[in-house]
């Protein structure tokens, strides 16, 4: 005569099949990895040619000034002191640099993925001036080779630098020349030569264009640094050490505004060393060691303001999320099962979950795949609709019922309706997360309140038989 097991037994037996489920949640966690590796290569191999992320410097004047040193060397086995001239380099950041930059972005698709790209259009007006107390600074006027200084604007990624680039210095416009930025731009850049007495300051009137591609780094070098940003781009991201002092942010773009002080930079307007590249907007971490090799005389990182061109919806971080909520439905489901069989007397076996289970893992598979093709929102409204049906439909077979499958299927509308809510409201979802489990707790202890967890009954059959 069989024995029908506990529902003690039951229970622990659901939840051993969704302890093995995680298994097949982890790969889906794994691929959902893979295919945003993918895409990270598939948006770079898109910007390959057309400009990393760019760090832009300056202007700065560099003027070579000549300096006395002591040395000593060994001659006959006897050391001896001599003093040699250095050649070296003095750095003039401007007494006011006023930037503008004009922020156009283009997407560019690759297969079903997509770069978001952009052309900086840059232009400024900034005036250079040797500071009143230059001889503070240790370096005699006399020292300093005028005629050599050059003005140098650092951009990180020269191969995105268009051909309309000019330079006008004193109302004069002169060649620009490549090469020789700025170390805070990885020495990469342009410069111009500036023949300049300085007796009297220099006005510089410059306009640029670069491609890129993620974000945009300013350095601010100077006095007083200003520096106004529109687009329209609708969802930028600002970091870096300053933010904008005032921003506008709308579903037709962006405007941004930055004023930055020396004082707040904590640099003068006169250094004889440059600043490395700063920690955030350079396109590869390593340029940061390969810059500050380069340069003899290379200082701390350097302070910078960021924008981002981000996505308003990244799909593979949702995606990411939505599956760790993964043991939810799992649970719950069983749970729903478990109910049915111990308080409704329906039988459910264990090929009936498993298979149950891999329809619950189906969905995120689902989601990732059509989320590649048509965006996070329909993606998981086709994918809940297919694996809803899909449940509910086998349910009405294993229950033996419709209006129990009902119930499943009601349970599965709830449950995707209530992550969908989690995800988009990230700050709340634990607490969300936190009460629907009290709730779906306390049903459960109520509904199973007179229940013997340790006892076994006979099948219905059976028992009908014996009593025969």
């Amino acid at each position: 005569m069989a024995v029908e097991r506990s529902p003690g037994f039951k229970l622990l037996f659901a939840g051993l099949v969704a302890a093995v489920l995680v298994i097949p949640l982890l790969m889906v966690y794994a691929l959902s990895s893979d295919r945003q590796s993918q895409a990270a290569t598939a948006r770079a191999s898109i910007a390959a040619g057309w400009g990393g992320p760019q760090v832009i410097v300056g202007p700065v004047l560099v003027i070579p000034y000549t300096s006395t040193s002591v040395e000593t060397v060994t001659e006959n086995g006897r050391a001896s002191t001599r003093s040699v001239e250095v050649k070296r380099e003095l750095f003039l950041a401007p007494e006011t640099n006023v930037v503008a930059t004009e922020l156009k972005p283009d997407r560019k698709k690759k297969s079903i993925y997509e770069s978001v790209l952009f052309v900086a259009r840059n232009s400024g007006k900034a005036r250079f001036a040797l500071p009143d107390d230059f001889a503070r600074y240790g370096i005699p006027l006399e020292n300093l080779d005028l005629k050599g200084a050059e003005l140098r604007f650092g951009v990180s990624d020269a191969r995105g630098l268009q051909k309309d680039s000019k330079v006008v210095v004193n109302g004069q416009q002169i060649a620009l020349q490549p090469g020789k930025g700025l170390a805070a731009s990885n020495n990469s850049g342009f410069f111009t030569f500036v023949d300049w007495t300085g007796a009297q300051p220099i006005e510089v009137q410059y306009d640029y264009a670069i491609r890129g591609n993620e974000s945009l780094t300013l350095v601010p070098r100077g006095g007083e640094t200003s520096w106004d940003v529109k687009s329209t781009w609708p969802s930028p991201s600002f970091a870096g050490d300053f933010l904008p002092v005032k921003r506008t942010v709308k579903s037709d773009g962006f405007t941004s505004s930055h004023a930055i002080t020396n004082l707040a930079l904590g640099q003068s307007i006169v250094a004889t060393d440059d600043n490395a590249p700063p920690l955030v907007g350079m396109p590869r971490p390593e340029l940061l060691v390969d810059s500050a090799r380069s340069a003899p005389s290379v200082g701390g990182p350097s302070q910078a303001a960021t924008i981002g061109l981000i996505e308003p919806v990244d799909l593979y971080s949702q995606v990411d999320r939505s599956v760790k909520y993964g043991f939810l439905f799992i649970g719950f489901t069983f749970l729903a099962f478990l109910m049915f069989d111990v308080v409704g007397g329906a039988r459910v076996a264990a090929a009936e979950y498993l298979l149950t289970g891999a329809g619950l893992v189906l969905f995120f598979v689902l989601l990732l795949a059509f989320a590649e093709v048509v965006g996070f929102t329909i993606a998981y409204l086709i994918a809940a609709g297919a694996i809803t049906g899909l449940l509910t439909a086998y349910s009405a077979a294993v229950l033996k019922s419709w209006l129990r499958a009902r119930v499943i299927g009601g349970l599965l509308v709830g449950l995707y309706a209530t992550l969908y809510v989690l995800l988009n409201l990230e700050a709340y979802s634990l607490l969300i997360g936190s009460l629907l489990l009290f709730v779906a707790l306390a049903v459960v202890m109520w509904a199973t309140r007179r229940i013997d967890w340790s006892a076994k009954r006979q099948a219905d059959e059976e028992t009908s038989a014996s009593a025969a």
